[in-house]
């Protein structure tokens, strides 16, 4: 019963970045509440794990979605050592972002992935 309740936690942890994103830049770009759309729909998954019948499909659909999210934001997770180290990025609170949810989806992919071996394991 773990990743059901960690994939709403890692969708309501996308939900924020995206928030904040958007309304710490002024409200002025979208695209800033894409990690929101992203955490919106990891929380339909994890919702729809709570059913048995339905768990296996969602687990491996937010897994899907958590690689999806890391191919889409592996280019700002790149900038952040630049913006970390006083360089100059086109758009910081983007790679900010970017960053955020990058790492938020790397880390829900390797537990999914320990979780699926540890299913596999129990047969």
């Amino acid at each position: 019963m773990f990743m059901p309740i960690f994939t709403i936690v890692v969708g309501d942890l996308l939900l924020a970045t995206g928030l904040i994103g958007y309304f710490a830049t002024g409200s002025e770009s979208p695209t800033a509440l894409i990690p929101a759309a992203f955490g919106l729909l990891f929380n339909v998954l994890g919702a729809l794990a709570f059913k048995p019948n339905l768990r296996k499909h969602a687990m491996h659909g937010a897994a899907v979605l958590a690689l999806l999210a890391v191919l889409g934001t592996a280019r700002g997770l790149l900038q952040l050592p630049t913006l970390l180290g006083g360089g100059l990025v086109t758009r910081p609170a983007a790679v900010v972002s970017q960053s955020v949810t990058a790492v938020v989806a790397l880390v829900y992919l390797a537990v999914c992935v320990k979780s699926f071996r540890d299913a596999r394991r129990k047969g």
